[in-house]
Parts: C-alpha cells; structure tokens; sequence
C-alpha cells in the first residue's frame, strides 16, 4: 500500500513538472532602453523601462549621432536562460520592409544590444512612417517563443546631409551577346627574309662538303660502309633529310600538334639507325681502314 502511495505521488508529480514545461514561454526582465548621443556622458541621454506584456506608449526617437541600446535578461518561465534565437525585429508596415538586430546573450541570459544611425538600412531610414520594433526570442523544446511589439522608432535625419540612395537590386535575366574577339593566327615572316635565309642555308651544304673534302674524306669508303651496315646508313642519311622536311612542313602547312609527332617518330629512327651506323664507322676504324 505504501508503495502504492510512492508510486502515485511520483506519478502526479511527474504531470505536474510535464504541465508547467509545456506551459513555460520566453519572457525577458529587468529590460532597459537607452538613446544616447554621440559623445554624452555616461547616465545621459533618455532611458525607457521595457514591459514584456505591453510596447512603449511614446516612440523613441533617433537621431543621426544617437545610439540605441537595449540590456535585458531573457527567461525561459522564471528562470534565467540562453535562447538560440534572440532579436530586435524592425519593420516598416506600409511596405512590409524588415531587419533584424541579434542580441549579444551571455549563458546567463544576460542580453545587450546597441546600433546606431547608420546600421539601419537606408530603405528603412528613408521611410516616412513610424518603425514598428519587435523583440523576439525562441529555441528548440517546448518552450513557446516570444515575439510582441517592443516599442515604435522614429528616425530623425539630417537636413543638410544627402539622401541615401539603396543600390538597386541584383537582377537576373537576358543579358546583350557577348561577341568574342580572338587573337589572329600568327602569319608567317615576309618572304625576302625567308628566302635570304633559305640561300644561306643551301650555300652551306657545298661548303661543308669543300671542308669535307679537305679534311681528307675518302668516299672510296662508301662502298664499304654500305656494305658493312647498309641498312643503317640509308635510314641514317635518309631521316636527316626527313626531318628537313619536317621542319618545311611546319613552316608551311602543319602546326605543332602535326609536327611533333612526326618530329619523334623520325628522331628515334635516327638515333637508332645513327648508332648503328657509327659502329659500324668505329669498325673500319679499327680494322685501320683511314
């Protein structure tokens, strides 16, 4: 029976705490406005005491240097508490333009906000009706969040001072055609130098078979060199001349994805075939063939 009597008044008690979570809403106490002016000392300016049940009766003005300032202690039922979302909400009813301000919250609940003229977007700043300000707070759980008009803000400008003109808005549609210029292909030199250039090439060729010659070449040997290595030989000569030919491509017709390729194939037959060849030379060398 006794344990009958533990049991239901845990029962009953467990309700209890259940009823009053769910009946907990964010409040806020101990809340205080201050507009003060740029460069006043401290405990100036007009201060408001903030109700969460009811707005201020008068709005608050602010000036172009004044400061607004807002230091409360937000509740989640009695007790002291951080909510995740805590804000100044401040909008203008007749065109349904809005910004918020976040509260700086401590873990203790302890909240302070402070903005000033020029925090205020200049679409709010330019409106002609009176700013509604809302204060809003809610987190996660069962908790109902608060939000209930705060107070009404009238922001003063200065006469002297331009309007503030808003950018306009980012837009996104058709755009002109973009027309693409690009670089021009290279051309190739005049043709005089090419030309001038082209004789003096082909004026080296006798010249380097004078010198040859002079040195003591003996093209007895060539019947013995074909003999020896015939198949490098040719390959060898043959690829020097291929790779000329290359080259003429490229200055005439091919571009350099066609020249390369072709420029390795030819370059390893001349290496390979060259090798040979000069092995072949070694031998005769060797042998005391001059």
């Amino acid at each position: 029976m006794r344990l009958l009597r533990t049991y239901s008044a845990v029962v009953l008690l467990a309700n209890q705490s259940m009823l009053a979570l769910a009946d907990s809403r964010w409040g806020f106490s101990d809340a205080t406005l201050t507009v003060q002016g740029k460069g006043s000392g401290v405990g100036s300016g007009s201060k408001e005491k903030l109700s969460d049940s009811k707005a201020l009766s008068s709005p608050v003005q602010l000036g172009t240097a004044d400061s607004l300032k807002i230091i409360l202690t937000i509740q989640e039922g009695k007790r002291a508490s951080r909510p995740h979302q805590a804000f100044l909400l401040v909008e203008d009813a007749a065109t349904g333009l809005e910004t918020s301000f976040p509260f700086a919250v401590k873990d203790n609940g302890k909240a302070k906000l402070e903005i000033t003229h020029k925090d205020i977007p200049a679409q709010l700043i330019s409106s002609s009706t009176t700013l509604a300000a809302s204060l809003i707070f809610a987190s996660f759980g069962s908790s109902k969040p608060y939000h209930s008009p705060a107070f009404a803000l009238n922001i003063a400008l200065d006469p002297s001072a331009p309007r503030a003109v808003p950018e306009s808005p980012l837009r996104y549609g058709k755009l002109p055609a973009i027309h693409h210029i690009f670089k021009t292909d290279p051309r190739s030199p005049p043709k005089f130098i090419t030309i001038v250039f082209t004789a003096a090439v082909l004026a080296a060729v006798p010249t380097l078979a004078g010198l040859w010659l002079s040195l003591g070449a003996n093209a007895n040997h060539v019947s013995k060199a074909l003999g020896g290595a015939p198949v490098a030989h040719i390959l060898f000569f043959g690829s020097i001349f291929a790779m000329e030919g290359i080259f003429f491509m490229y200055y005439s017709s091919w571009n350099l994805f066609q020249t390369l390729p072709a420029a390795a194939v030819v370059g390893t037959v001349t290496f390979l075939s060259g090798s040979r060849a000069l092995t072949e030379v070694q031998e005769r060398r060797l042998a005391g063939l001059r």
